[in-house]
């Protein structure tokens, strides 16, 4: 039987774990990383992993940012993988890599990110098991009130990617399940939007 890339594409939503969209080209995470080497402000990063992995992230950027010649696209790599690998050590995930740009997301996680971008909640609602909402609900309010920290302020970025991840893992873990099927569209149609709010999409010379 032959499986088409739409069932394939579905098939990766139902298999990825919660934490799985940060490790994506299009994810926070790697859009984060990308923000720091364009500015050349590590902080953009630093709030994305544990206290503990700061150096190892300083390090690898260091690298990233002083590498001349044929080398930069090779280390810049190896900075952003550094950084993606360890955001997900420390929410107990592994790392196989980052996945290609265009990987769907869940629908309860895009929902989730672009009502975060948006400021608005009740598209996510559908999404979502009715016992649950309360509690996304509030971690949507948590996650809004520490969106425009100051960047050089890691210890309340790291606040905000607390928040921030809270929020999306209990929409994604509480989703509605057949929702997935009919929301596959509108994933790929809003992955523009799908960046949270507190990381700003990069873009040469900012």
């Amino acid at each position: 039987m032959r499986i088409t890339g739409r069932l394939q594409a579905l098939a990766r939503l139902v298999v990825q774990p919660a934490s799985a969209h940060c490790d994506t080209e299009d994810g926070p995470v790697v859009t984060a990383g990308r923000r720091a080497l364009l500015t050349g402000n590590v902080n953009h990063a630093l709030a994305w992993v544990p206290e503990a992995d700061e150096a190892e992230v300083r390090q690898a950027f260091a690298a990233a940012s002083t590498t001349s010649g044929d080398e930069p696209a090779a280390v810049e790599r190896r900075f952003l993988e550094t950084l993606v690998r360890l955001h997900r050590a420390g929410e107990g995930a592994g790392f196989a890599g980052i996945m290609p740009s265009g990987t769907p997301w869940p629908p309860a996680v895009t929902a989730a990110d672009r009502a975060l971008a948006e400021g608005v909640l009740a598209p996510l609602e559908p999404l979502v098991e009715a016992t649950a909402w309360p509690d996304v609900q509030r971690r949507f309010a948590a996650a809004r009130a520490l969106r425009d920290h100051d960047v050089d302020d890691v210890a309340t970025g790291r606040r905000f990617v607390a928040a921030y991840v809270g929020y999306v893992h209990q929409a994604l873990h509480h989703a509605v399940r057949h929702a997935a099927p009919d929301a596959l569209h509108h994933t790929v149609q809003v992955t523009e939007h799908a960046v949270p709010a507190g990381v700003p999409t990069p873009r040469r010379g900012e």
